[in-house]
């Protein structure tokens, strides 16, 4: 009896220790927004040139946001139109079109001054983080909501910005659609868009 005691101890440790370490691995969505803003601030100070901001920008989006997800977001109902082919060829070209697009609205930044001030958790898929972009001599102050793909605790991703309540996904997929509807349903118009953009 005092075996099976001891054995059903070291049970219930094994399972506190399993569960306090999962728990403990767990990132919360806000100091992984102030993280990336930390981040930000020192890749954006005035002294870097801007292809090192394009540089240690596109670093930071291919490990912190979800460019398969937002792209997949911004092709709508679309998607499933698409064959593995297309699906492959659109992500290669999504990537590309989403990191030039990032990079360059950003590099031209010079030390900007962001808070983050609070989170609310949606549900268990989403949390919106809520920033504060500081106002300068020539800009006014700008709110940022961040909204944080949280299925996975332990590696979060961002699948979203809004603006002073606009949402930069949501605003991207309606660009996308008006450019598949204008050319008749054909994906391949906006293939060619994407690429264009790309390249110059």
């Amino acid at each position: 009896m005092k075996n099976k005691f001891i054995i059903f101890l070291g049970n219930l440790y094994l399972i506190f220790f399993f569960f306090s370490s999962v728990s403990a691995n767990n990132i919360d969505p806000k100091d992984f927004i102030q993280e990336i803003v930390d981040d930000a601030k020192k890749i954006l100070i005035a002294s870097n040139s801007k292809e090192f901001k394009s540089e240690k920008l596109t670093e930071m989006a291919k490990e912190k946001v979800d460019i398969i997800g937002i792209g997949y977001y911004s092709l709508g109902s679309y998607r499933k139109a698409l064959n593995d082919e297309q699906k492959e060829k659109y992500n290669l070209l999504f990537k590309d079109y989403f990191l030039k697009s990032f990079t360059s609205r950003l590099s031209d930044y010079s030390d900007p001054k962001i808070i983050v001030l609070s989170s609310v958790r949606k549900n268990e898929n989403y949390t919106i983080v809520y920033s504060l972009l500081l106002a300068t001599d020539k800009k006014p102050e700008v709110k940022m909501d961040w909204r944080v793909y949280t299925k996975n605790p332990q590696k979060l991703l961002i699948r979203d910005v809004i603006i002073e309540g606009l949402s930069l996904a949501r605003t991207q997929k309606e660009e996308f659609s008006s450019i598949i509807e204008n050319n008749s349903g054909d994906i391949n118009a906006l293939f060619i868009k994407l690429k264009e953009f790309s390249e110059q």
